[in-house]
């Protein structure tokens, strides 16, 4: 255990699914090796896959590392699967569906689960997408939940984000009413075989015509129509990727990009530190007691919380 950064940062496989293990189980020493792994972070392209249920995200995650390893890429990947509302678990089908990648040893495949956490992400894919980067993995592909509407969070972890629809799914109408449009980078309309896929381009394409914004901004949304079964339009994909990643360094929106994820991620630390110190302080019982309190109106929620934030040694803005 003492020396598994620097075997993580030799490229040890072992060290890195050890390191990831430690994340997920919110070990109490993980954040000091990711203090130290931080600083060897930052090199690698994260490109976000997401889109709606069905969409064939993880088919065409799969084909995507595989264009990638031609291009002698060393790729990370990291798969959210939803978890039971009931019991908590997952089935982890990505990681079932990726297993022709597992035998290569310049892929690094992990799949995590959500855990009730919102936005399509687990509470610790950025951790995991630190130690993968410290690791030499790049590009590194998140994909997502794919519960539809709430796929936002992606874009404060990755640089460049893929929306994929597939044809006669109404993804293009969710697209425009659900805020995706506007962390999209690339689009891709899966199963280009399929009849329809033409006229979810032209359906997407208009969409973006419509939107002032993206008309004024440099970089011009492609949308590519990609076959994961039969391997068509990948190599477009991959140029598209590589393409944005390098509109991002030369005009400056990596940087940017790059300080709005450090904010979002210093933001959810805070939160996250907050709820396990009101965790330490109030016991299961008291919660309970207070909630049968609110329900039955004899307190409200706002003082509860209040109270709550005191004990921790917090205080709301307006209440200094």
């Amino acid at each position: 255990m003492q020396n598994i950064v620097e075997r993580l940062l030799n490229g040890d496989r072992r060290a890195l699914a050890r390191m990831v293990t430690l994340i997920e189980s919110e070990t109490p020493q993980v954040q000091h090796y990711l203090a130290e792994l931080h600083q060897h972070a930052g090199k690698a392209h994260i490109i976000g896959v997401t889109g709606s249920p069905g969409a064939g995200k993880s088919t065409l995650v799969t084909q995507l590392v595989r264009e990638l390893r031609k291009r002698e890429h060393k790729v990370g990947v990291i798969a959210v699967d939803p978890t039971s509302p009931f019991t908590g678990g997952a089935i982890l089908g990505d990681r079932i569906r990726m297993m022709e990648l597992a035998g290569d040893p310049n892929v690094f495949i992990r799949s995590m689960a959500s855990r009730g956490s919102l936005g399509g992400l687990a509470a610790s894919t950025r951790d995991v997408v630190r130690a993968m980067d410290a690791a030499s993995y790049d590009p590194i592909i998140i994909e997502t939940v794919g519960t539809g509407q709430a796929e936002v969070e992606v874009m404060r972890t990755a640089q460049t984000v893929l929306v994929v629809c597939a044809p006669g799914m109404g993804d293009e109408v969710q697209a425009i009413k659900a805020g995706i449009l506007e962390i999209a980078d690339i689009f891709v309309v899966s199963k280009m075989d399929r009849p329809g896929a033409d006229q979810t381009v032209a359906e997407l394409a208009m969409l973006l015509s419509l939107d002032q914004n993206r008309r004024q901004a440099q970089w011009r949304i492609p949308i590519i129509k990609t076959s994961a079964l039969k391997a068509q339009g990948l190599n477009q994909l991959a140029d598209a990727i590589q393409q944005h990643g390098n509109y991002l360094r030369e005009s400056g929106m990596l940087a940017q990009r790059a300080q709005r994820q450090v904010r979002s991620e210093i933001q959810t630390l805070i939160l996250h530190g907050v709820s396990n110190a009101l965790k330490a302080q109030v016991s299961e019982e008291e919660w309970n007691a207070l909630i049968e309190e609110v329900t039955a109106r004899q307190r409200n929620p706002y003082s509860v919380a209040q109270e709550l934030l005191e004990r921790i040694g917090l205080h709301r803005p307006s209440d200094k």
